[in-house]
């Protein structure tokens, strides 16, 4: 079984969705990351090199959600899940993107999609 490292509540301002309006005036996403990796080789010798860096993952998290804007947040959530799995320590990646202002006419809390990849 694989460790986590988890990132929560990672926040952006994006201009993803498929109306005009959330392109022009963008909103706030939310997003969590579990990288799934085996940590022992990082803490048996207490070396970062041999880990996910979190610090680098959560700034790489933030620009994809700042940068180029996509329809769908189904999109999103590939597109940083992707990224995740470069770091060559990471075998899995959970991936959850919040659209809390998601444009719907009804009272609600928040809309998610959350998607699991792994290498290969």
């Amino acid at each position: 079984m694989l460790d986590r490292v988890a990132l929560r509540g990672l926040r952006a301002r994006g201009r993803h969705g498929v109306f005009a309006r959330e392109r022009e005036e963008g909103q706030t996403f939310v997003v969590d990351v579990v990288l799934h990796l085996d940590t022992r080789p990082a803490a048996e010798a207490d070396d970062l090199t041999r880990t996910a860096h979190y610090g680098i993952v959560a700034e790489e998290v933030t620009a994809i959600v700042s940068g180029d804007p996509v329809d769908l947040i189904e999109t999103l959530a590939q597109r940083i899940a992707d990224q995740c799995l470069k770091h060559d320590p990471v075998q899995e990646v959970e991936v959850t993107v919040h659209k809390p202002d998601a444009p719907i006419t009804v009272p609600f809390d928040d809309v998610t999609i959350t998607i699991h990849r792994s290498r290969g």
